[in-house]
């Protein structure tokens, strides 16, 4: 990696130099950025510790013998191992708001963040909502941006994965919010016996065997349990439309990602009315249910659970 460098000496050179590289290397994008020069100025600047955002003069200022060396071996992980961006600075953005992240977590991603910052408006009453369940939270980025969004209301952080949970807590305390955000070991709903919500956010494991074995080699870094889904992608989709009636108050919502397997998702459950929702930010595969829908399909929901 070090070939061919000597003549690089300021941050614009190293950013040029590794967009280069980046695109020799075929690199997949998506955990953050979406194209290779953006993907080398957010390395670099992480291994100089230097914020986004950074004046352009800047960018002109000479990089030290030992700042080349750490810029080298991040480009080098991400280029030779295909770690995503986000695990090598060990951060991401989303709905406005910065995150820890590590391979334990999925990088936050879900067109859901738009959703957090319209306080999932006209759907709810943001004023209405004071219990709210992010399912699946991996790291916390859903539930704390809920917690934003509904300043009153208090979050439970759902998750089976007890290495994501210690990144939710480490998130929610980066936010100061323990005293509304709680982080939950559990199996979907199986530890929440009791608990109503006024809106149900998950972006839960939903990608097919044959999809998760086509992804670039990129999302193969990520835990496997946050992303593959058995054959169709809905093992766990089902499973939480099976039970989200039981969890949600007279007039809550359920929101879900399912990405993909959207179209497997309506082939399954013809008789359900999802409403797919639009970004103006791009994504889709993101369907709303209210508690009352859920309800009224129960008995088709209960006989599609008896048959699986």
């Amino acid at each position: 990696m070090e070939q061919d460098t000597d003549a690089l000496l300021t941050i614009r050179d190293f950013v040029r130099w590794g967009a280069s590289r980046f695109v020799d290397a075929k690199l997949y994008y998506g955990h953050g950025t979406d194209n290779p020069l953006d993907e080398a100025l957010v390395l670099v600047l992480s291994a100089l510790s230097l914020a986004s955002g950074l004046p352009d003069h800047y960018l002109d200022s000479r990089v030290t013998r030992p700042e080349r060396a750490r810029i080298l071996d991040i480009f080098g992980q991400r280029i030779e191992h295909r770690v995503p961006a986000a695990y090598l600075t060990q951060e991401a953005a989303f709905a406005g708001l910065r995150f820890y992240v590590n391979e334990h977590v999925l990088v936050p991603r879900s067109p859901i963040a738009e959703l957090i910052e319209a306080g999932f408006e006209p759907w709810v009453d943001p004023d209405s909502v004071t219990r709210v369940l992010d399912l699946c939270t991996g790291s916390g980025c859903i539930g704390i941006g809920c917690a934003y969004s509904f300043p009153d209301a208090s979050v439970d952080a759902v998750d089976i994965s007890p290495t994501a949970l210690a990144v939710a807590r480490k998130n929610i305390a980066r936010h100061h919010l323990e005293e509304r955000v709680e982080a939950i070991q559990s199996d979907l709903f199986s530890a929440l016996k009791g608990r109503r919500y006024d809106l149900i956010v998950s972006n839960p494991p939903y990608v097919s065997l044959e999809e998760y074995s086509a992804l670039p080699k990129e999302y193969h870094q990520e835990p496997i349990l946050a992303l593959e889904a058995g054959p169709d992608g809905l093992e766990f989709v089902s499973r939480i439309l099976q039970e989200a009636a039981d969890y949600l108050e007279v007039g809550g919502i359920l929101v879900v990602e399912v990405g993909r397997s959207a179209e497997a998702l309506i082939d399954r459950y013809p008789q359900l009315p999802f409403l797919w929702i639009d970004f103006e930010r791009g994504g889709d595969g993101v369907f709303l249910l209210t508690a009352e829908q859920l309800n009224e399909f129960q008995t088709y929901l209960d006989t599609d659970r008896n048959l699986s």
